[in-house]
């Protein structure tokens, strides 16, 4: 590969504070709040205008679709996404649990009051270029803007990037799925123009299980309890498409779920777009599955304006403003969380919260039905190798199922807590992240309204 040598520069520091978060989405985002409501000075970086991440960037609005009469969760600030956007006409009963779905560009303004409620500093329009270090501790990050090259320092920093781009370039072991096995990414859409009432009736005349989810890559397990549940599928439009060459017979992918129906003719969330081979951490990869998701979109409103009832006259209302990515690095972490620990409720002494048995991805469903769950170890946020750094969210510490379970946006809003909360505690107790004491962790989570047991 060709090269150029960039000539060394002057790089003006523009900030510091105790704690940085890099990345905003639901780790990030419930991190910054926890470190700050635990009595540290906390700045929050993200590449875009807006925080909430998949919420409001990916337009994922299903935070807790898992959601049903014993499903036992950590509560805290994952919790308080769903509440506080309730509160402010943010969110919708979700269409198959008994959670909320937050409006997506709602949520913009629900996260923008938290932040501000908080005193965390939002420094947005910043994407992370490099990390700062001073032997093998990370000192601060390297971002680039509108304003050019910027540096900011800290004592700690999370690394909420969702693909660990602050622990991979610090040098922390990562490893990154092969691209032919990565779960698929997703280009959501929201629709304006469809009349609920024919949507609703054509729902109800042709009600869809989970056992429907079959064709295309929608084969799943389960447990065999998830069955004969309503799920909110959509598969027979797309084939009957494909039957009648408006689709081609290639994209039997295209098939999935919507969100919540609308009084206003808005059918939104429409989870139904999934794109294979696609790298989140390569910008040539996204910018062809970008192209490619909004063209089957297209395809996939137009199947639904022929082949679904009350679709007739539905025309495309927003894309979210960036593909969504469910699987790229992970870190080495002192402990990878395993199969075992998501299928069979792990335990652990340095549980930092709870998450159901909720297990989506590489083929699998499980609902938390039944009240089993499982601890989120704290080890599994520690790279290995890299000083004063965490890693929040879906790119912590995690094998293939372990990584369907996790990566889902409410555990990461439960990781992220854990890692806000001990980060606070390690400055304020002057102990390394790799050796806190993590009596206060648990006591501070527990004042901040989070279930660890």
């Amino acid at each position: 590969m060709q090269t150029i040598q960039e000539p060394a520069r002057q790089i003006p520091v523009v900030h510091q504070t105790d704690v940085l978060v890099v990345g905003s989405g639901p780790a990030g985002l419930a991190a910054a709040l926890a470190a700050a409501r635990a009595g540290v000075e906390v700045s929050l970086v993200d590449r875009f205008g807006c925080m909430g991440g998949n919420i409001t960037a990916v337009g994922v609005e299903g935070f807790a679709w898992y959601r049903h009469e014993q499903t036992v969760e950590a509560g805290g600030i994952g919790m308080e996404f769903e509440t506080r956007a309730k509160d402010m006409g943010a969110a919708v009963p979700e269409s198959q649990s008994l959670s909320y779905e937050l409006d997506s560009e709602g949520f913009k303004l629900v996260a923008d009051k938290l932040v501000e409620e908080a005193g965390v500093h939002p420094m947005l329009h910043r994407q992370f270029v490099a990390p700062i270090m001073e032997g093998d501790r990370i000192t601060g990050i390297i971002t680039e803007s509108k304003a050019g090259r910027e540096a900011i320092l800290a004592k700690v920093v999370i690394d909420a990037t969702g693909d660990a781009d602050v622990a991979h370039r610090a040098g922390a072991p990562t490893y990154k799925t092969a691209r032919e096995d990565m779960m698929a990414a997703s280009v959501m859409f929201h629709l304006a123009g469809v009349d609920k009432r024919a949507f609703m009736e054509g729902v109800k005349a042709d009600p869809q299980t989970y056992k429907d989810w079959g064709g295309g890559e929608w084969n799943i397990e389960t447990s065999g309890k998830e069955d004969d549940m309503f799920s909110p599928f959509v598969h027979k439009p797309f084939q009957q498409a494909i039957d009648q060459g408006l689709i081609p017979p290639h994209l039997n992918t295209i098939a999935g779920t919507w969100g919540a129906m609308h009084d206003t003719g808005e059918l939104t969330y429409m989870n139904l777009i999934h794109l294979g081979e696609i790298d989140g951490t390569d910008p040539d990869s996204l910018t062809k599955g970008e192209i490619e998701g909004r063209r089957q979109s297209m395809l996939a409103i137009e199947a639904l304006r022929r082949f679904m009832p009350g679709c007739e006259n539905a025309r495309l209302r927003n894309f979210g403003m960036t593909i969504g990515i469910r699987d790229t690095r992970k870190i080495d972490a002192v402990y990878n969380m395993t199969e075992d620990d998501a299928r069979h409720q792990g335990r652990f002494e340095d549980t930092i919260g709870i998450y159901p048995e909720f297990i989506d991805g590489y083929g699998i469903l499980i609902l938390p039905t039944t009240g089993r769950y499982m601890q989120v170890p704290y080890r599994s946020m520690l790279p290995k190798g890299v000083k004063g750094l965490l890693v929040a969210g879906r790119s912590h510490g995690a094998d293939k199922v372990a990584h369907a379970a996790t990566r889902n946006m409410a555990c990461c809003a439960v990781m992220g807590q854990g890692a806000g909360v001990a980060a606070a505690l390690s400055l304020k107790s002057n102990q390394g992240l790799h050796e806190m004491n993590l009596a206060p962790v648990h006591a501070e989570l527990d004042r901040q309204g989070v279930r660890i047991h």
